[in-house]
């Protein structure tokens, strides 16, 4: 009898519980790397529809530099966020295929081969939100999903914004970034049909709290259906995107 087999007559004779069956079968099946204090979730793509990424904020250098092979002999990409300034070069330096944006605080592998689906448009309110708008297209080509760019429209200069409406419009998904009072996701979420994300940001003087003034602010948005991520999250928007794009795209297929 193989090992899955065992596990399966084990739950039968009542040995095993349900979870427990399956955290064996996803060790014995290779979903779960093994690797000193950091175990790599390879099952993501096929569950999630994007790869395993790293959170690179409190992890050391050791453990990033044995997560990345053990993540791209598996996916052929790596993304590593919040990657500490002092380990950039010596990652860059270890993976020469590899690049590490110190603004956006992210080493990434690309997959340049991986086609790309949909259009997420992302939006910035002023140049300040660049790094967060780069940690979410860098997560967005991650997840195979197509990105570009527009910056710094911001309400202070509306009439930026209305000269980029057809840009706007022609979105799958739109990705707000703002701080200050956040007030940009509430413009185009009153002018666009399509999925907004709203993201704010740290950026502004004292009263803005380091974000949560322009959180609180996006969250009692006028404008109805604007979803809302944590303070400075460009990743956690990146990935609830995809989530968008890849339900379109399998009700198409």
């Amino acid at each position: 009898m193989n090992k899955n087999g065992k596990i399966f007559e084990d739950v039968a004779k009542g040995q095993l519980n349900f979870i427990e069956a399956v955290a064996k079968l996803a060790a014995s099946s290779g979903a779960i790397g093994e690797l000193p204090e950091l175990k790599i979730d390879h099952d993501r793509q096929r569950r999630c529809g994007f790869p395993e990424f790293i959170y690179g904020e409190g992890k050391t250098l050791e453990q990033l530099l044995t997560g990345i092979p053990e993540i791209y002999n598996r996916a052929k990409a790596v993304l590593i966020t919040r990657v500490p300034g002092q380990f950039g070069a010596a990652l860059q330096e270890a993976f020469p295929a590899g690049e590490y944006d110190p603004v956006a605080k992210v080493f990434r592998i690309r997959n340049a081969k991986r086609k790309l689906k949909g259009k997420v448009l992302v939006v910035t309110a002023g140049s300040s939100d660049s790094g967060v708008a780069r940690e979410a297209l860098y997560t967005l080509e991650a997840c195979g999903v197509g990105g570009e760019y527009l910056p710094d429209v911001g309400v202070a200069g509306i009439e930026r914004l209305f000269a980029s409406l057809d840009r706007l419009r022609s979105a799958d998904v739109c990705i707000v970034i703002a701080g200050m009072e956040g007030a940009l996701p509430s413009v185009i979420g009153g002018l666009l049909s399509c999925p907004v994300i709203a993201v704010p940001t740290s950026v502004g003087y004292g009263a803005a709290f380091a974000g949560v003034t322009a959180l609180l602010g996006m969250l009692n948005s006028c404008a109805s259906g604007v979803t809302v991520v944590n303070i400075d999250n460009g990743f956690g928007a990146a990935c609830a995107a995809a989530r968008i794009i890849n339900s379109i795209n399998n009700k198409i297929t």
